[in-house]
């Protein structure tokens, strides 16, 4: 199979009969490759042709839709059918960095966000310059011109051109610096949901994720880590594998090539990596975490709740007196929340292709950030930055685990090693044991009430390690990791004093960007304990969120929704020997606002069953409402997965869990049906594709509590017995 990009951008400037257009940026570097005739910065590459439209993605797609949802910003303003739209993903290039989070990265459901201007400029720039190049052929006024359909029009001597055709001309205009954009009550594209352009290639077969990369003279990898978190490698013992053969191994077997941390094997085929690699014999450093376990970690982060040093306390947020109004409280409800590492599990495992040669670097992988790849390899290689070329695949999923480089590297240290290309292929249990897990944490809530049962005081602490201390460093400020403690103060609700910081707890074990981040641990403290006061108040839960919601209308709109959607305010019908609850829960994140209401049946044995999920999100303008959806659906069944199974444990500083026996996904006979309604809106897009994952675990657990009255305060609920008998 060919990689995936097939034109270096140099072949594609110079392309006869093409348009390309870039779009200005003033705060991001001017790339070399287009500084020469342009001075501006790409961000989206418009390609015309005489039968399709290209738009180059510079989003990595991992299912969530950025390779249509992308291309229609660009084909609303530029006024094209859309079946000839076609979608390309970006080669490395600073050209395409996230006007967001900077660098070629894709996270923090930042794609729509980012493009929403600039893609939709991009388009209306090309759509000028085109009806520019038509008023010089035909000699007439631009403003007597049109476009429907890919084609210029003039109606008064009825002549017609395709974009197509004027595209060659249409590349030597100027290019309009500040193009008018299409009042959104005359978009045909937005708002809508047409087929995805990404899923004839996957139902064929033809899309190329990472494992279906195939180059010349490809050799394959498998790899073994310490099974001791933070151990490194000692000495291998390959006698096994001795053998009479140009390689002094095994027919098949190419090399054995130590990694740090690690041994891989690279042979012909990564069935005889594997097999070969069960038979070296390795010895570990152990470091400085053999004897770490779960059952030592645990009340470590628990003590630190009482932590009292201020030089270990990081003060993220405080409003209000919250001394003098928890001192003025009636009444005082207090709880602590534990929740546990999770794996990230995607169902393609890490792996990576690369060609290392004395002049350059190719990688060919699924990937969330490409331009760390240009920093990290040079040294190791040899090479310049320029030199490291990134043709990114489809992704199996991600969920964060991809913006690490870990992958990508052992696959251009193997083919530096041997000096032919090499795809490394994780196993699924290398891919569980070696993960960068969501932080556990623990977290203390302590609310204060009047004397009318009023929220006066919200006090919070996150113990919790922290994620940017090893990525971005400087990204903690004042001691404070943002991610630790997201979903906490920016949310929607009325509290006049809060206090909220963040106790640092590193543990050894490496965590890393999970779907959603803090947002998924702090959402369920944070929606637990509101239904926690709502029954210290006997209040209906949803009721006392409609009070603290009240000078929230954009939020108090979405969980109206949910509600109504559920039916709330009506009785749940029985089942049988089951007792039946509904639990609601809200939360902001990503620049949109999603609300879960969760009916589950709780068996006299048990037995848990979720049977419905109803949510509500205002994503500001749905660009496709069928993705968005689709990727609420999927980030509340993430979260399911996760809230009723799913945790990661150590022992003797070893990852115990393995695979998908015990790294649990919902199955679809497990799953429930999932109702999403949206709010109709025109602001600018929020995020999606992390924003579903934050609220339904709390109202899973609340909607445990209105079935059966106990109230679970730590996950997953698996480690709960629900017995009601």
């Amino acid at each position: 199979m060919p990689p995936l990009i097939t034109l270096s951008r140099r072949a594609v400037l110079k392309g006869s009969g093409a348009l390309i257009l870039g779009v200005h940026l003033p705060f991001l570097p001017v790339s070399p490759a287009v500084a020469g005739s342009t001075p501006v910065t790409v961000n989206a590459w418009l390609r015309i042709s005489p039968d399709a439209v290209t738009v180059i993605v510079a989003r990595s797609e991992m299912g969530q839709g950025v390779f249509t949802a992308l291309p229609m910003l660009v084909a609303e303003e530029l006024d094209v059918d859309w079946q000839t739209v076609r979608a390309e993903m970006a080669p490395l290039d600073a050209a395409y960095a996230n006007p967001v989070l900077g660098g070629m990265r894709t996270g923090g459901s930042t794609s729509l966000s980012g493009g929403f201007l600039p893609l939709r400029q991009a388009g209306a720039a090309a759509r000028l310059m085109l009806m520019a190049a038509a008023a010089q052929v035909w000699r007439v006024p631009v403003t007597d011109l049109t476009t429907a359909a890919g084609v210029v029009g003039h109606a008064a001597s009825d002549r017609r051109a395709s974009y197509g055709a004027l595209a060659p001309l249409a590349r030597r205009q100027p290019v309009p610096t500040d193009p008018p954009l299409r009042s959104p009550s005359t978009w045909t594209l937005i708002g809508r949901s047409p087929p995805r352009l990404d899923t004839p290639a996957k139902v064929t077969g033809q899309a190329t994720f990472g494992l279906d990369v195939r180059v010349p003279d490809l050799l394959y990898a498998a790899v073994r880590h310490c099974p001791i978190l933070g151990g490194t490698l000692a000495k291998t013992d390959t006698t096994a594998l001795k053998a009479k053969t140009p390689t002094g191994y095994r027919p098949g077997v190419i090399a054995v090539v130590p990694l740090g941390n690690a041994v891989a094997v690279v042979a012909e085929s990564w069935w005889q990596a594997r097999t070969a690699l069960a038979e070296v014999t390795v010895s570990w450093n152990e470091g400085a975490h053999g004897e770490l376990a779960s059952t030592t970690l645990d009340p470590t982060l628990t003590k630190a709740l009482d932590a009292t040093d201020p030089r270990t306390i990081a003060v993220a947020a405080s409003r209000g007196d919250i001394d003098l109004a928890m001192a003025g409280a009636a009444r005082v409800v207090d709880s602590v929340y534990r929740l546990p590492f999770l794996a990230h599990a995607a169902l393609e495992p890490m792996n990576a292709t690369a060609s290392v040669t004395a002049t350059g670097c190719a990688l060919w992988l699924p990937t969330q950030d490409q331009e760390q790849y240009a920093k990290i390899l040079p040294p190791l290689l040899g090479l310049k930055p320029d030199q490291i070329t990134v043709h990114t695949t489809f992704l199996g999923g991600s969920f964060g685990r991809r913006l690490e480089s870990d992958f990508g590297v052992q696959a251009a240290l193997l083919s530096k090693a041997v000096s032919r290309p090499v795809q490394v292929i994780w196993s699924r249990e290398e891919d569980i044991r070696h993960d960068v897990y969501r932080p556990a944490s623990v977290s203390r809530v302590t609310v204060g009430l009047d004397a009318a049962d009023r929220v006066v005081a919200w006090r919070h602490r996150v113990v919790a390690p922290s994620i940017l201390a090893r990525v971005d460093p400087a990204a903690v400020r004042n001691g404070v990791d943002s991610t630790a403690v997201a979903g906490i103060d920016d949310q929607p609700y009325a509290l006049p004093a809060l206090h909220l910081d963040h106790v640092r707890r590193d543990t050894g074990v490496p965590v890393g960007f999970w779907r959603s981040n803090g947002h998924s641990n702090n959402a369920f403290s944070m929606e637990s304990m509101i239904d926690e006061v709502a029954a210290a108040l006997d209040r209906d839960p949803y009721q006392l969120r409609r009070t603290l919601l009240a000078d929230a209308p954009r939020a108090l709109h979405v969980l109206d929704l949910a509600a109504g959607g559920a039916n709330w305010s009506e009785p749940l019908a029985p089942v049988g020997d089951g007792r039946r609850g509904r639990g609601i829960a809200l939360h902001q994140a990503f620049g949109s606002v999603v609300a879960a209401v969760a009916e589950v049946t709780v068996f006299t044995d048990g037995r848990l069953r979720v049977d419905r999920v109803v949510a509500a999100v205002d994503c500001g303008v749905a660009v496709h409402p069928d993705l968005v959806r689709g990727q609420i659906e999927g980030g509340i069944l993430f979260g399911l997965s996760a809230a009723l199974t799913g945790k990661i444990t150590v022992d003797k500083g070893r990852v115990v869990q393995s695979n998908f026996h015990d790294v649990r996904v919902l199955t679809l006979a497990e799953a429930p049906a999932v109702e999403v309604h949206l709010v109709p809106s025109r602001e600018p897009p929020g995020g999606v594709g992390e924003a579903g994952t934050p609220p339904i675990a709390p109202a899973l657990t609340n909607a445990i509590f209105s079935a059966t009255g106990r109230r679970l305060r730590s996950l997953p609920v698996a480690d709960h017995d629900l017995k009601t008998g």
